[in-house]
């Protein structure tokens, strides 16, 4: 792989001399020539025809000698700038002139299968550097009637993916799927599976934000092996789990299935491993919750504690619906009022998502706030105490949560109300982010788009 790339680089980067350059070394001959013929006959006619001929050449020697000195003091520049970064604009480039100048880039990954042959690899990878593509990492999957490569390419900017895909075809490649990278595929694939591994390890909820980081653009549902009733499902998997092409499905620890499907682009044996490996890591490591928590002090003074809420708090949860009006009630559950305590422990399950806890000083829990994985959307819920309502914890919860949504690289969240709960409509509203409203049949989904570095308000503030 190094040698190949180097190859490319040197192919690449290789200077052309400029024909300017030459017609000025011609011109210099001829001009010195001329001169030296002038100066010959005057010296030979001279009375000091061989001194002068002696110190001529000594007088070329040394500029002979002062000439070798100079180029080579002045040879170890590089012929680039080192880019030294991952920005997309820092690159340069190199013109059929030879001047090298600034060039605008960008990042691709690439998927394409080749024959299994000899040489293949090799004429794919000349008709990249013919493109002034270059190739910062490559992976290479077998399969019985191929080979898949994997590339994360850096292209010139004007290089459109139906270039790249047509180049890619000439050179024998098929399959060719391409999408646009950023900085994160910089990072060599074992050490961002072992960065996905820690994360699965600390937090039960990182499972399905970890395959859907190993994996890419893909939908991901947790298939429980109970209802929400009581009754069976039928949901399972072998323990070696199942791979179609597109669909894999994995044994979830906790029970039921775990399905992964990606319609686009197939998986690879590879991609499938390492998705089994994590889901193999967490039910080995069972239930699991970070600790933390913070102490926030409400306008009226009350002090509140926001945590990570566990399966644990199911009792104390139940407790809290207890207190809730039926109104509070419909409006969180949208449903029969009495249905509403069998969906705790779905809710409780970092399977599921992320819960955060609000408790009062007592230790009596009185606000839930969710964060569930929905496949490839996400939704936020707000639960709080009558009593306890118009306080600004229900904004602080959403706040929170978003800020969650945000580090695992959400697109967006939702909302699912009445148009009649106008507190959750303003809290919404409190984000600060762009917002689409959606109403069904008296059903209002309100849906925030997510920037990268949200600046969303607090109601409270920190005791």
């Amino acid at each position: 792989m190094t040698d190949i790339q180097g190859q490319i680089s040197h192919k690449t980067a290789r200077r052309r001399h400029h024909w300017r350059r030459d017609l000025v070394e011609l011109a210099a001959l001829f001009t010195a020539v001329a001169v030296a013929d002038g100066l010959s006959n005057v010296v030979a006619h001279g009375p000091d025809g061989p001194f002068l001929l002696v110190a001529s050449a000594v007088a070329l020697i040394a500029t002979a000698v002062f000439h070798i000195w100079w180029a080579r003091r002045n040879s170890h520049s590089p012929p680039f700038p080192d880019t030294g970064g991952t920005s997309d604009t820092d690159a340069t480039a190199t013109d059929d002139e030879g001047d090298s100048t600034p060039r605008e880039t960008a990042l691709w990954r690439m998927r394409t299968t080749v024959r299994d042959a000899p040489g293949s690899l090799a004429a794919l990878c000349t008709v990249l550097a013919e493109h002034h593509v270059d190739i910062l990492t490559l992976q290479t999957h077998p399969l019985a009637d191929g080979t898949v490569d994997e590339f994360l390419l850096r292209t010139p900017a004007e290089l459109s993916a139906a270039d790249l895909s047509r180049a890619v075809a000439a050179a024998g490649g098929a399959d060719t799927w391409t999408e646009r990278a950023d900085a994160h595929d910089l990072v060599d694939a074992p050490t961002r599976v072992l960065g996905l591994a820690t994360r699965t390890a600390l937090d039960a909820a990182e499972l399905p934000l970890a395959l859907r980081q190993l994996l890419g653009r893909c939908t991901i549902h947790s298939l429980p092996a109970v209802s929400l009733t009581g009754r069976a499902t039928g949901e399972t998997a072998p323990v070696e789990g199942v791979l179609e092409a597109t669909v894999m499905r994995l044994r979830d620890p906790s029970g039921g299935a775990i399905t992964i499907e990606r319609p686009h682009l197939p998986f690879t044996p590879t991609e499938f491993a390492r998705a089994r490996a994590l889901v193999e890591l967490d039910g080995r490591l069972g239930p699991r919750v970070p600790r933390g928590e913070d102490v926030l002090t409400l306008p009226e003074g009350n002090e509140i504690t926001v945590r990570r809420a566990a399966p644990s708090d199911l009792e104390a949860a139940k407790a809290l619906h207890e207190r809730c009006s039926d109104r509070t009630l419909g409006l969180r559950y949208h449903g029969p009022v009495a249905d509403a305590d069998r969906y705790l422990g779905h809710l409780l399950s970092p399977r599921y998502g992320r819960t955060l806890a609000v408790q009062t000083a007592s230790g009596r829990l009185v606000a839930l706030g969710h964060l569930l994985w929905d496949g490839d959307e996400t939704e936020v819920a707000l639960l709080v105490e009558d009593s306890w309502q118009r306080r600004g914890i229900g904004s602080e919860l959403l706040r929170r949560l978003v800020e969650l949504a945000v580090e695992a690289r959400c697109d967006s969240v939702y909302a699912v109300t009445q148009s009649s709960n106008t507190g959750m409509v303003a809290a919404m509203r409190g984000l600060g982010l762009p917002l689409d409203y959606q109403i069904e049949e008296g059903t209002l989904v309100v849906t925030a788009r997510l920037a990268k570095s949200p600046r969303v308000s607090s109601t409270t503030r920190r005791g």
